[in-house]
């Protein structure tokens, strides 16, 4: 299976890139580094990660990632897989006010 990015995806990791970039530039290029390692995963078992917390549908899962949570959909028909988003903990506490 093909491993594609959803646009919300590439908005939400750029700007976390840049923020990490501004306290400690090489963390920000380990993170992208070890996160592209962690994202290459799923296509040998897309099913590995847990159904998504946030969605309620069979192909949608939650991979977890240092502490975020990496949304993604599997697309069997199409032999897909789109990165749907990256949450952190600061847009999970937006979520519930």
């Amino acid at each position: 299976m093909k491993v594609i990015h959803n646009p919300a995806f590439s908005k939400a990791l750029k700007q976390l890139l840049k923020y990490i970039a501004s306290d400690k530039p090489t963390a920000s290029i380990n993170f992208k580094n070890e996160l592209k390692k962690k994202i290459k995963k799923p296509p040998d078992n897309p099913h590995m990660c847990p159904l998504s917390y946030y969605f309620e549908e069979e192909n949608v899962r939650d991979m977890t990632f240092k502490k975020y949570t990496i949304i993604y959909e599997i697309k069997p028909d199409a032999e897909v897989i789109e990165i749907l988003n990256i949450l952190t903990e600061t847009n999970l506490r937006e979520d519930k006010t």
